[in-house]
């Protein structure tokens, strides 16, 4: 027996475990992914809270993952630190996007207003 959920219902689920902005993008992300592949999915809130992390932006994913945050970044990248944005080195573009495409050959990302989800790699 099976039980179809609404997107608000997955929110709803994954809620407790992410921002409901988080949840909501989540649950639409799972949605899509599961009628690109046609793989019928079932709701476990555990494996899906194992396999995303939420993140305020993705400055703070890079704080989160590499050992010395941004420098470390901007190294694994080869961007000179002292050629990014001086008012918020944090926000400059390339730096950004050298963050999503290092993301993405790696793992999903589902950027969303307020933060980010990035999966387990």
């Amino acid at each position: 027996m099976k039980k179809t959920l609404t997107t608000y219902q997955i929110a709803h689920e994954l809620h407790p475990d992410f921002s409901f902005p988080a949840a909501l993008a989540l649950a639409k992300w799972l949605e899509e992914y599961e009628a690109n592949t046609g793989e019928e999915m079932e709701m476990d809130a555990v494996a899906i809270r194992c396999d995303w992390s939420e993140y305020a932006s993705l400055a703070a994913w890079a704080d989160d993952y590499f050992t010395a945050g941004i420098v470390d970044a901007c190294e694994v990248f080869g961007l000179d630190p002292d050629d990014l944005d001086p008012e918020d080195p944090s926000e400059d573009e390339t730096l950004l996007d050298a963050i999503r495409d290092y993301i993405r050959d790696r793992g999903d990302l589902i950027e969303f207003s307020g933060g980010v989800l990035v999966s387990a790699f």
